[in-house]
């Protein structure tokens, strides 16, 4: 009988101009038997640097920071996200944007042992969907109306943040699924679908144009005739898919 693997080690970088709120997780971090801590960052212009240098697996990021807070660090990251961001602020107003951007999970200082315990959970089981079940999915599960319906992934033309929720548009109709964008971008099969704004994914087979507006802005024409803003944030990532 083969010995059982030690689980994967996740590597954690930890983001907070204060120097006491970094020590308080990076105190408890490495307690944990599969936590590596690869480095501390007091400012979002040296997580951005950590992040593209060193690529961890999952960042402890505060959200109010000057110059460059949290927010700017992820925009100005682009596409290539960590696979699991947690954000940590003493305000809760930022909650519903820090989901709408790809946190997994949104800590209010001060926390408890539980709550710290229940986000590394879920980072866990995040960083072991991905390493198990890199398979994308070729269906959507939607409960609507008293039936429960079974789109192919290929037939979604885009999708789009409605709060808590994505709405996914098929030809002229909408349906509503329990899921953050983040999590079905990372799901959905990345030759097909690419995200294009903080709010926004499509399905590049459904795209008929990129125009450029009054504003030096992208849109992306697709071919229903629908039109969707593209942020600089995604711009590159576009244009890489579409080998521009």
């Amino acid at each position: 009988m083969q010995p059982e693997r030690p689980p994967a080690r996740i590597r954690v970088l930890v983001v907070d101009d204060e120097p006491l709120a970094r020590s308080n997780l990076t105190v408890l971090l490495p307690l944990q038997p599969d936590i590596e801590v690869i480095g501390e960052c007091g400012s979002g212009r040296e997580a951005l640097a950590a992040i593209r240098a060193d690529r961890p697996d999952l960042v402890f990021l505060d959200v109010q920071m000057p110059e460059c807070d949290g927010f700017d660090v992820l925009e100005l990251i682009g596409g290539d996200l960590p696979p699991a961001i947690v954000f940590v602020t003493a305000y809760d107003r930022y909650a519903l944007r820090a989901f709408e951007v790809g946190a997994l999970d949104y800590l209010l200082k001060p926390f408890d042992d539980a709550r710290f315990e229940l986000a590394l959970g879920r980072a866990r089981e995040r960083l072991r969907q991905r390493r198990n079940h890199p398979a994308r999915i070729e269906r959507v599960v939607v409960k609507s109306a008293g039936q429960v319906l079974f789109l192919k992934a290929a037939e979604i033309d885009w999708i789009g943040a409605a709060d808590y929720y994505a709405s996914l548009h098929v030809g002229p109709r909408t349906h509503l699924l329990r899921r953050t964008l983040s999590e079905l971008e990372q799901e959905l099969d990345p030759g097909v679908f690419c995200r294009i704004h903080r709010s926004t994914i499509i399905n590049i087979d459904r795209l008929r144009s990129l125009e450029m507006g009054a504003d030096g802005e992208y849109e992306a024409c697709l071919k229903d005739g629908t039109r969707l803003g593209v942020s600089s944030r995604y711009r590159k990532s576009l244009q890489d898919r579409l080998s521009l």
